[in-house]
């Protein structure tokens, strides 16, 4: 059967048009996965740099160095690549690991001249007959303040080109800057560390002995209040000395200071009066450990302990959009604002009379700003007679905050 010329016309017509959209689509989407060579090339270095500062960022260790060498070596290009300090090669990727010796020596050259040096054929003596290695580049790894305790040993099947000089040159001072933040977290975390335990320290012996003797009042009258009250003690202790986690959440620091205030209310009675108004949507909310519970010993303290009659402690956690806004504030004493700062300023050189009265106020001010920012420190109202309330500012969510 013969099929009429305006039927086949269709066809025909219908089938160019459904190649030319398939053409179309191929052409878009390969317009959309091609980039250029030197976006490609950009992409490619930073990808492999992101690779190599992973393992660095944390210190430089034969791990670490493992880890990294063979992204640096792509970095560099050449035939191989090790990192060296005084001792041995940490870590080798290519070709060349059987002159580790004698790299390990340029290395060592290399860190106590603190500069870089070119190794030629002549200081790498082989008796391998098939032995690419022709020279080497020796550059410094320079750590914090600018020591290098190791070295990256590019080697060369030629005498090293100026290329290859530049590279490792240039590989090398950037694999310092990682090293140097590696150490710069570090010493953030062993002064955090610090910090907590300043804090830990400041927890008064009156304290103890005050709420041990609290306790004892209780072990003939009411024994079973003095066993409830021995519980919250060591609960309490053990929340305060506890070993891990630089964070915490509000819920915790919470329930640390509900102990603290039942061992208080057990030896002041009726003269110390708590009020708490805390939004349920905020007590995951992360922040520094130990930051939020000086603030109520020192209300309790320095504020109602100095007043006769009846005290009022206030805590206050609020939703604030992308915040928390967290109060703790006391009807006592209070004091001078003067005073207060200069009490703060002895606090943080150590000398003074009251700086051990201050020194929880400073300390976890210093932290909330290295943690937040500066524009996250306490704040804090006070006047002579009109009691004292301390304010701040937490973030909901903030990078590196892990509670």
């Amino acid at each position: 059967m013969k099929a009429d010329l305006p039927t086949v016309l269709a066809v025909l017509a219908l089938i160019a048009a459904l190649a030319g959209a398939v053409v179309a689509v191929i052409r878009l989407r390969a317009r959309r996965g091609i980039a250029t060579a030197m976006q490609r090339a950009t992409y490619d270095v930073l990808h492999t740099a992101g690779l190599a500062a992973e393992p660095l960022r944390g210190g430089l260790t034969p791990a670490s160095a493992a880890k990294a060498v063979r992204h640096l070596r792509t970095l560099v290009g050449a035939v191989g690549l090790t990192i060296a300090d005084a001792e041995q090669c940490l870590a080798f990727d290519g070709r060349g690991s059987h002159h580790s010796a004698q790299l390990t020596a340029a290395a060592q050259r290399a860190v106590d001249g603190n500069r870089s040096i070119v190794v030629s054929t002549g200081e790498l003596p082989c008796d391998q007959m098939d032995c690419v290695v022709r020279g080497a580049v020796v550059t410094p790894l320079a750590g914090p303040h600018g020591r290098a305790t190791a070295a990256l040993v590019a080697l060369a099947d030629d005498q090293p080109a100026p290329g290859l000089v530049q590279a490792t040159l240039e590989t090398a001072r950037w694999a310092g800057s990682q090293l140097a933040l590696a150490e710069l977290d570090s010493s953030r975390e062993r002064l955090a560390r610090a910090e907590v335990r300043a804090l830990r320290a400041q927890i008064s012996p009156h304290f103890i002995y005050n709420a041990l003797t609290a306790i004892a009042s209780f072990v003939r009258t009411d024994p079973e209040r003095a066993r409830e009250l021995i519980l919250e003690f060591a609960e309490f202790t053990r929340y305060s000395f506890r070993a891990h986690g630089e964070f915490t959440t509000l819920a915790e620091e919470l329930r640390s200071i509900d102990r603290y205030l039942t061992i208080e209310r057990a030896r002041f009675g009726d003269r110390l009066q708590v009020r708490l108004q805390i939004a349920p949507e905020v007590l995951p909310v992360g922040l520094p450990f130990l930051c939020l519970q000086p603030l109520v010993e020192n209300a309790v303290r320095h504020g109602l302990s100095r007043k006769p009659g009846v005290g009022m402690v206030s805590i206050e956690a609020r939703d604030a959009g992308a915040e928390c806004h967290i109060t703790v504030e006391d009807d006592g004493v209070g004091m001078d604002p003067a005073a207060l700062a200069a009490g703060v300023a002895e606090a943080v050189t150590g000398r003074g009379d009251d700086a051990e009265q201050h020194v929880g106020l400073s300390n976890v001010d210093e932290r909330l700003r290295s943690v937040f920012g500066d524009h996250f420190g306490l704040v804090v109202e006070t006047a002579p007679g009109e009691g004292t309330k301390v304010s701040m500012r937490v973030p909901k969510f903030h990078p590196g905050v892990r509670a």
